[in-house]
């Protein structure tokens, strides 16, 4: 995190590839670092924790709940046209989810901390989104990103250290290259996109892309590694995609889903 949020800072100041920076407040930076960031760090916690406890089959379920609590936080149901198209959306790849799921989900071992950690970092990474779409208001994509990686990264550093001098650090050209790729497209790529869309987009719409996660894993481990494809894998990746596409037809924008264009 602290060599995503280093390579966000020069290119912020080097650059001019994502436009140009916008002054902070006070208030601004308090809201980054108590909000924004501080929740990021939480998820980071609650995410890789829940692992130890259980399955990573039932923490990516769990994790596909987001579309749902996005949802929720946009003011919940309404007796609208678009209220219903959403919903199914997300009810659509939760199910996809499920049955793509389902043969780990009834053999996989786990109990309950892990569980609750799972849905915890769901939680959590809903808020994360909520208050990055509040920071749009301010800041570009690439300027969020940059701001809240590097005080996640200061939120999480002494919980690192604790963990390096009780266990020791392994260090091997395979986990430099694994760490390497997680920086640059786990990282500075895919949170740059991220966050520049939940700048024009509903936080629902947008989380309704990370149901995909899981298909096109598997999709890559049958490419790549000549991993066998689950009989029920095409049926759960029609109900995922079908449920990403019906959340990206017309949206009919509501007061909350504004999102104002920052201040020159």
């Amino acid at each position: 995190m602290w060599c995503v949020a280093a390579i966000f800072y020069l290119l912020l100041r080097r650059t001019d590839w994502f436009g140009p920076t916008h002054a902070t407040t006070q208030e601004l930076q308090r809201s980054v670092w108590w909000r924004a960031s501080l929740m990021l760090a939480l998820y980071v916690l609650a995410f890789t924790f829940s692992l130890q406890f259980t399955s990573a089959s039932h923490v990516a379920l769990y994790l596909g709940t987001s579309p749902v609590w996005a949802l929720l936080a946009e003011g919940g149901p309404r007796a609208t046209l678009d209220s219903l198209r959403r919903y199914v959306a997300a009810a659509l790849a939760l199910s996809g989810l499920v049955i793509l799921f389902w043969p780990k989900l009834h053999t996989a071992e786990g109990n309950w901390r892990g569980d609750l950690l799972a849905l915890g970092a769901s939680l959590l990474w809903t808020i994360y989104g909520r208050q990055c779409r509040d920071l749009a208001q301010s800041l570009s994509g690439a300027e969020i990103t940059s701001a809240t990686m590097w005080r996640a990264a200061a939120w999480l550093t002494p919980l690192a250290v604790w963990e390096v001098t009780q266990g020791g650090l392994v260090i091997s050209w395979s986990l430099v290259g694994v760490q390497a790729y997680c920086t640059i497209f786990g990282g500075v790529v895919s949170f740059a996109l991220y966050n520049n869309a939940l700048r024009h987009w509903p936080m629902s719409q947008v989380f309704l892309f990370s149901s995909l996660i899981p298909a096109s894993t598997m999709i890559w481990a049958w490419l790549l590694l000549n991993e066998p494809v689950m009989r029920t894998f095409w049926v759960a990746m029609v109900l995922v995609i079908t449920g990403v596409v019906l959340g990206q037809l017309k949206h009919t924008p509501h007061a909350t889903d504004q999102c104002p264009t920052p201040n020159k």
